[in-house]
């Protein structure tokens, strides 16, 4: 895993949820749900599933334009989920999800990690490119939803198609 130290792009996102870990935990580890309650992904499709990892194919847009990853999602249950990109032009980008149960909410913090080894524009490109244009604002979209979520009470049922 990359360390803040290392990369070339570090981004950090927070949000305070009210409700309860288990139920926020819940709603964020079903990644296969996500497009009924995230209007910006596309499609999330499993690919494979073993013990507490699942291989998932994601897809999302930032404004109007679309991105895909694959990546190896492994479950902490209550404490925290993360994810290797192993496929699409981000691959190698670690992400930790973390769970911090405070009074009556949960404060979650996503990081990413991720390197871009091009000579002379990998730490431009990864850093205000994929980090500050794509990652940021598509990681602050996704918590806002799932606060939204959580705190309206609503049930993740699978019923949308899938969007392009």
């Amino acid at each position: 895993m990359a360390t803040k130290g290392t990369s070339t792009m570090h981004t950090e996102n927070s949000i305070e949820i009210r409700g309860d870990v288990k139920r926020i935990f819940q709603v964020a580890a079903q990644v296969d749900k996500w497009p009924d309650i995230l209007p910006h992904y596309r499609w999330v499709r499993v690919l494979q599933r073993k013990k507490r990892r699942t291989t998932v194919e994601m897809a999302a847009r930032r404004g109007r334009i679309p991105v895909s990853w694959t990546a190896v999602q492994e479950v902490f249950p209550y404490e925290r989920i993360t994810y290797k990109h192993i496929k699409g032009f981000t691959t190698g980008m670690d992400v930790t999800w973390s769970f911090t149960p405070l009074q009556e909410r949960v404060q979650v913090v996503i990081t990413h990690d991720f390197s871009l080894s091009w000579p002379v524009v990998g730490r431009v490109v990864s850093k205000y490119v994929v980090g500050a244009l794509f990652v940021k604002p598509i990681a602050s979209r996704t918590l806002q939803h799932i606060r939204r979520t959580v705190e309206a009470g609503q049930t993740v049922q699978r019923n949308r198609k899938e969007r392009r």
